[in-house]
């Protein structure tokens, strides 16, 4: 039991952060407001009163804080401030909806409503359930954008205080936080809170990589610090002699992109250029700004030569989360390339809060609002098409939200906004879905292209249509935006149930001339026979022909020595393992071990990341496939981690030495005499490697190769590949 003294230290502190809240909020908020949140304040210290946190602090300082982020970080209005500090009343105390409504009015209710609704749909373990929550957590949006901007508070917060929990708990939140809230701030404009949320996903996902790059990053702040004062210096009098209102300060890259770039280009620490950004912030009027921005754009320029390939103009056409800023890429002092971002303070505050900050600067200008209209209705109709397997949904919608944009032009001259990445296809589905489903062509430039056309900003693409065009199966290698896919999808599935509707008549013809019977016991040994997954998958493949009378004879006879056949597979069941092929499935099982009791089981190695001994993995139990063993940073990974949490399992390799194992790394380099026979030399003086595959490729004086090599583990392979880096002309080892 807590003692009166510390009862009202507590309560104190509870008082200290609440005049915090109002003195941090973004808006400014009128008596009436001040008002909302008291009650609102007072409601819920009432109602957590007697709920403690995992960290035995008083439960209340969960929603001051959640409501904070929301004021200050956020920037929302009162009505959000208010609904933050509810935002667990209705799911863990006493307190209806029904008296929230009756206390604070309909529009607090409903986002509250909405907030216990997500938290609710979390507990469903299975994961086509848990995609599917998702994508209901999203028509949220529907009822209010405030429900998922106050989510994203609350994951921040719990993600900010999660040292207290379990582990393998830290992994699956963090996972999820990578998976979905990070990119959903990222969509939403909340370019802060989505770094801080990155950052903390990888401290719980990968503490040992988050610990080495935050150590080197506190290791190399004071050269970085010296280097922006002497970039300023240099830019500063041009500045102030032009009489601008400005401040130039450094924006380190964050831990996760910094590793993401550690990654993506196998290169190290050091080898990452751009750590930080310049950034130069300015006061102008609206109708001054651009005129301004491009105005310190010339004096940097001036100074320093820039990169013509990096300019990006986001004033002229801002991006769909509404930021804008004009990012340049300089040669800075000691010959080191340099972001740069210039900014207003309006853009600034846009860039730091999404769209709280249009509210404040819109002054009767609505291009902001529409511009976030047509998202969250962009978002509505991929969300709303039911027939996308849920979890597919989750993927795609993921990649949309985290990809870059490019900006291409209708015929008739009209700006549309597109992921990166996208081709005319998709192009065709965001104008209408009937262009869509009825492209037969297009035409980029006034040039004739393919439909796998990389589109690029500045494009003018055409559409050709007929009415005869439809969708075929190698539409979906085209396609890459959710919508796009959902539609094509679609109208796939619609094609193969009517040629499935014919096939179902077809075999059960075809079947009545064999004496079999047309039923669903039939109909499952056939899925079964053809090794198939569903009645469906059979009907179309009868429709299409591509199972013919032959193949249902060959059932037909298969079927009738049912028991001959039954008896010979109880023979010869026990050789099965000695036939696996072995990358297919290890031979022996004492590599690797499982759980906390280090059990050793069965296991196969996942294909996407195929790892090898002295990789950091975890075992996943697949629904038809056993054990799968993945690498901590597959591809893959977070998606498991964060959807089949209970699913995983731990796995660590205890002893390699009699195992071989398949690994593919990369060469690139500057072509000269010998090399190959270098690198050859080089792989085969190791004893213990094997080399099982060689292509080498060379064009205009450059090579790349590919390498298929047989290693004991991982320690071997990484040895090979620091060897090779060192030998003359080549420029990069990576292991595939």
């Amino acid at each position: 039991m807590m003692t009166e003294a510390a009862i009202e230290k507590e309560n104190k502190q509870i008082a200290r952060q609440y005049k915090e809240l109002l003195r941090i909020s973004y808006q400014t908020l009128t008596d009436e407001d001040k008002k909302l949140i008291r009650r609102a304040f007072d409601t819920a210290v009432d109602a957590h009163k007697d709920q403690r946190r995992k960290s035995g602090e008083a439960y209340i300082f969960h929603p001051i804080a959640v409501a904070k982020i929301v004021a200050s970080e956020i920037g929302l209005d009162a009505t959000s401030i208010a609904a933050a500090l509810l935002h667990d009343v209705v799911e863990d105390t006493k307190y209806t909806l029904e008296d929230l409504r009756k206390m604070f009015g309909e529009t607090v209710a409903k986002i509250v409503d909405g907030l216990t609704k997500i938290s609710n749909l979390k507990k469903d373990k299975d994961v086509s359930l848990q995609a599917e929550n998702f994508r209901k957590m999203l028509l949220t949006l529907n009822d209010d954008v405030r429900v998922i901007i106050i989510k994203i508070a609350d994951r921040l917060h719990n993600m900010q205080t999660m040292d207290v929990m379990r582990p393998d708990k830290q992994v699956k939140i963090a996972s999820e936080t990578l998976y979905i809230y990070a990119p959903l701030a990222h969509r939403i404009g909340l370019y802060n809170i989505k770094t801080e949320l990155e950052d903390l996903g990888l401290k719980y996902t990968e503490p040992e990589t988050y610990h080495e790059i935050l150590t080197k990053i506190k290791e190399s702040k004071e050269q970085q610090d010296e280097y922006i004062k002497e970039f300023s210096k240099v830019i500063e009098d041009s500045l102030d002699r032009e009489d601008l209102d400005y401040e130039i300060k450094g924006r380190p890259k964050s831990i996760y992109s910094i590793n993401r770039k550690i990654k993506a280009q196998n290169i190290s620490f050091d080898e990452v250029y751009d750590k930080f950004a310049i950034r130069i912030i300015y006061k102008g009027e609206p109708a001054n700004e651009k005129f301004l921005a491009w105005k310190i754009y010339s004096i940097v320029t001036d100074h320093f030569r820039p990169n013509p390939t990096r300019l990006r103009d986001w004033i002229s056409s801002p991006k769909s989360t509404g930021y804008e800023a004009l990012h340049i890429t300089v040669m800075g002092p000691k010959g080191r390339w340099v972001e740069v971002q210039i900014r207003s303070e309006r853009m600034n505050e846009i860039a730091e809060k999404g769209y709280a900050a249009h509210y404040k600067y819109k002054q009767g200008n609505q291009k902001e609002e529409r511009g976030f209209e047509e998202w969250v209705t962009r978002l509505q109709e991929a969300l709303e098409s039911a027939d996308v397997n849920a979890v597919d949904f989750v993927e795609q919608f993921k990649l949309n939200l985290y990809s870059k944009e490019i900006f291409v032009f209708t015929p008739q001259g009209d700006l549309k906004s597109l992921p990166k990445g996208s081709t005319p296809l998709d192009f065709a589905f965001s104008i209408h879905t009937e262009i869509g489903l009825h492209t037969r062509g297009a035409r980029v430039n006034n040039k004739l292209v393919p439909l796998s056309h990389e589109l690029k900003s500045g494009d003018q693409v055409e559409v050709i249509t007929s009415e005869n065009a439809k969708p075929n199966i190698n539409w979906l290698d085209y396609a890459t935006t959710a919508r796009a896919r959902a539609k094509i999808k679609s109208s796939l599935k619609d094609e193969k149930k009517e040629i499935a509707e014919e096939g179902k008549a077809v075999l059960a013809r075809k079947l009545k001339a064999q004496k079999i019977q047309f039923n669903e016991k039939s109909i499952n040994e056939m899925v079964v026979f053809f090794n198939l997954k569903t009645s469906l998958d059979l009907f179309y493949r009868v429709g299409i022909g591509k199972i013919d009378n032959k193949m249902l004879k060959d059932f037909a006879s298969s079927r009738s020595n049912a028991f001959v056949s039954y008896f010979k597979n109880k023979i010869k069941k026990p050789q099965v393992s000695t036939d696996i092929h072995k990358e297919e499935i290890t031979s022996k099982y004492d590599q690797l071990v499982f759980g906390k009791e280090e059990e050793k089981l069965e296991y196969k190695p996942a294909n996407c990341c195929n790892p090898i001994p002295g990789d950091n993995v975890f075992g996943f139990i697949s629904v038809n496939d056993g054990i799968k063993v993945h690498k901590k940073d597959c591809p893959n990974a977070l998606q498991l981690q964060s959807n089949y949490a209970y699913r995983i399992i731990q796995a660590k390799w205890i002893d390699s030495s009699q195992q071989d194992f398949r690994a593919v790394i990369q060469i690139q380099g500057i072509d000269n005499i010998g090399l190959v026979s270098e690198i050859t030399q080089e792989i085969s003086s190791n004893m213990h490697v094997n080399m099982k595959n060689l292509n080498f490729d060379s064009s205009d004086g450059v090579f790349s190769g590919r390498i298929t090599l047989v290693v004991k583990n991982n320690n071997i392979l990484n040895t090979i590949i620091q060897r090779l880096k060192k030998i003359n002309g080549i420029d990069k080892v990576s292991r595939e």
